[in-house]
């Protein structure tokens, strides 16, 4: 049980554009706390100033979290109420926040969430993909063969993938995606969701890709990126998937990496998948 001396640390979700989406809740606990822990201050400083929230504010961000959710930790244990707000919807989702909340609940401090906005939510509600399924896979690596490599890992999913991306990658990722999952594969770009320039655009990979080489002044704000599953059926099957992802891996790396990473994605034999691949360079 919590000690009564202790503090509440509240994970609260924010505005992911427009600021009339925070929920009553969130302001009125927002109010009421001793301390708000942001991302960065400075973008926290305009939503709290709306709504005349005047409170100390730290900020904990993903080069300083480690360091600074021990400080916060003597806060709550000392009895301080914390909330955890992000730049922008929920905190934690792809955003710092974890080992704060880890910690916290190590130490027996009480852990709530004021539930708000979330990007990947909202764009999933509006894209027309299917909904009862999805995996949420965050930001891919920014170096292009990481990058290859994480979505061949996903060449098989079923279900609806949800990524974010940052604005100058956009184009160089739905590329990346087109030649993993082919492009006719199904996706959705969903862009500055809930403010002025909203956008949601759905349609096959190449005609995406075409649509940003053309409109280059569009490839700004925030995205959220979305991407149909392959069908049930073709997932189960291991027959041509092995193949797929060795052609895409041999295309950046050496022969046996490609085979031994092939191997580790799909499951199949790395001696299969080393013949597979000699007789593709047309080594004997």
């Amino acid at each position: 049980m919590q000690n009564e001396k202790m503090g509440i640390l509240y994970v609260i979700a924010t505005p992911i554009g427009n600021l009339q989406d925070i929920t009553l809740r969130a302001i009125e606990v927002l109010k009421r706390v001793d301390r708000i822990v942001a991302e960065d201050t400075r973008h926290s400083a305009p939503l709290l100033k709306h709504f005349s929230i005047i409170k100390p504010s730290v900020s904990m961000h993903e080069f300083n979290e480690r360091e600074r959710h021990k400080i916060l930790i003597e806060y709550l244990l000392q009895g301080e109420s914390i909330a955890l707000i992000s730049d922008a919807g929920t905190p934690l989702i792809s955003d710092p926040g974890f080992h704060l909340v880890r910690e916290a609940k190590v130490n027996g401090i009480t852990v709530m969430t004021i539930p708000g906005p979330c990007a990947a939510i909202a764009a999933l509600s509006v894209s027309g993909m299917p909904t009862d399924k999805f995996t949420f896979e965050g930001f891919l690596p920014a170096k292009a063969e990481a990058r290859r490599h994480r979505l061949a890992s996903l060449l098989h999913e079923s279900r609806t993938m949800i990524f974010y991306e940052a604005p100058h990658r956009v184009l160089s990722t739905l590329q990346a995606m087109a030649q993993v999952f082919g492009e006719n594969r199904k996706a959705v770009v969903a862009r500055e969701l809930t403010k002025i320039h909203e956008s949601v655009l759905a349609d096959n990979l190449s005609v995406l890709i075409q649509y940003f080489e053309s409109h280059p002044n569009h490839v700004r704000g925030e995205f959220v990126l979305l991407v149909e599953g392959i069908n049930e059926e073709a997932a189960l099957s291991k027959e041509v998937i092995p193949e797929n992802v060795l052609n895409i891996l041999l295309e950046e790396l050496p022969l046996k990496q490609a085979a031994s990473l092939a191997s580790k994605i799909t499951g199949e034999r790395k001696n299969v998948l080393y013949e597979m691949a000699l007789a593709k360079k047309g080594v004997k």
